[in-house]
C-alpha cells in the first residue's frame, strides 16, 4: 500500500550557505511515525504533487515533532526550496524510509566520507550519538571546494567539544594558495582515509554525496584499503 502524502508546515527556513537551506517541517497534530536516523523523506509541493524529491534527514530520530532537511540549489525542487521556501509555506511529505543507518555499537568506528551536501545525514548521526552519550566513535572526512562551502561548520565544531568520540575533518579542493585556510587541501585520498582507521575489522565506512564521489570512495575502500563490501554503506545523490 502506498504511503500517504502528509501536508506539513515549514516552521523555519534557515539559509546555511548562499545555495543551501535547511527547512524544518512541523508534524501536524496527531502525526506520529517511527523512523531511524539516516533515513530520508520525500517532499513535494501541493501545487505539483507529481514532482517529488527525496532528501536525507539532517535531523535525527530523537528530534520529535518535526523533520529537518538541508537542501542545495539543484534541479526544480532544490531551486524552489532554496530560493522561495519560507516559514509558513506548506509541503507534502512521505514518511521516512531508507537503509543508510548508523551502526551504534560501543566498539564500532563510523568513518563517514562526504562531499558537498552529502554531509547532511551525518549531522543526524552525530546528534543522536552525542545526545545519547554513546561510545561509538564517529569520524567525518568532508570534501568541499572552499572553506565558504562547509555546511554546519559551527555546529560540527560544537559537537566535537560535546562528544569526545567525534572528530570532524575538512579538506578543500579549490582553495586559492593565498586564501586563509589552515586545514587540509586537496582531494580525499587513500592515505588520508587510512590515517583515521585504527581498527579495520570494527570500522564501518559510509559515503554520501554525488555519484562520482561515492563510487570513487567505494572503489578506494575496496581496492586500496581492502575493506570488505559488507563494511561499506553508500548513499548516492544523482
Amino acid at each position: 500500500m502506498a504511503k500517504p502524502i502528509v501536508e506539513m508546515l515549514i516552521e523555519t527556513a534557515t539559509l546555511e550557505l548562499p545555495d543551501t537551506k535547511t527547512i524544518k517541517l512541523k508534524w501536524p497534530e496527531g502525526y506520529e511515525v517511527d523512523f531511524k536516523t539516516g533515513q530520508f523523506v520525500t517532499v513535494c509541493w501541493p501545487d505539483e504533487p507529481q514532482y517529488k524529491r527525496a532528501y536525507s534527514l539532517s535531523s535525527c530520530a530523537l528530534d520529535r515533532g518535526f523533520f529537518e532537511v538541508t537542501v542545495k540549489r539543484d534541479g526544480k525542487m532544490g531551486t524552489r526550496i532554496v530560493d522561495w521556501a519560507r516559514a509558513g509555506h506548506k509541503v507534502g511529505v512521505l514518511a521516512p524510509t531508507g537503509r543508510f543507518l548508523p551502526v551504534f555499537e560501543p566498539n564500532k568506528h563510523l568513518i563517514c566520507i562526504a562531499g558537498g551536501s552529502g554531509v547532511t545525514p551525518f549531522r543526524g548521526f552525530v546528534r543522536e550519538a552525542t545526545r545519547r552519550r554513546l561510545q561509538t566513535k564517529i569520524t567525518i572526512l568532508y570534501s568541499v571546494r572552499t572553506p565558504r562551502d562547509i555546511i554546519f561548520h559551527e555546529e560540527f565544531r560544537q559537537l566535537e567539544m560535546d562528544n569526545p568520540n567525534f572528530n570532524f575533518y575538512v579538506t578543500c579542493t579549490r582553495t586559492a594558495p593565498d586564501e586563509e585556510w589552515s586545514g587540509r587541501r586537496g582531494r580525499i585520498n587513500a592515505e588520508w582515509v587510512r590515517e583515521h582507521v585504527h581498527d579495520l575489522p570494527n570500522s564501518v565506512f559510509y559515503a554520501c554525496g554525488p555519484n562520482e564521489l561515492v563510487e570513487w570512495s567505494e572503489a578506494l575502500l575496496v581496492e586500496e584499503l581492502k575493506v570488505s563490501k559488507e563494511q561499506i554503506r553508500t548513499e548516492k545523490w544523482g
